[in-house]
């Protein structure tokens, strides 16, 4: 370390609110629009120990935190934003959304 080194003041923008922000509804989501994201569909989860885990194989039947019938969660890049149900589309599964969090709801989640 050079002991001839001068500590200097740093210097910050200035981020106070001067009125002149645009309002939400004003504001252009074409920029954001073909941005991916990760969609992923959860039917349930369960905790086993290691030991269980590594003594599992083809056949094996894992138990899981759900009942049969109850909806799936849906999460966009890990965030819930809805409940579904399995549907087939084609010979392929889809899921029908059957409740949708709300903006809302999410952020409150998040504190």
């Amino acid at each position: 370390m050079n002991a001839n080194v001068q500590a200097q003041p740093a210097e910050f923008q200035d981020l106070t609110d001067d009125g002149s922000k645009q309002d939400a509804r004003d504001v252009n989501l074409e920029v954001i629009l073909d941005v991916p994201v990760t969609l992923s569909m959860e039917v349930g989860r369960t905790r086993i120990p290691i030991r269980n885990f590594l003594q599992l194989n083809q056949g094996s039947v894992v138990e899981l935190d759900r009942t049969a019938g109850e909806p799936l969660d849906v999460y966009v890049n890990g965030t819930l934003v809805a409940h579904g149900e399995v549907v087939v589309v084609n010979e392929r599964f889809g899921i029908r959304l059957t409740d949708v969090i709300s903006p809302a709801e999410r952020l409150r989640k998040l504190k």
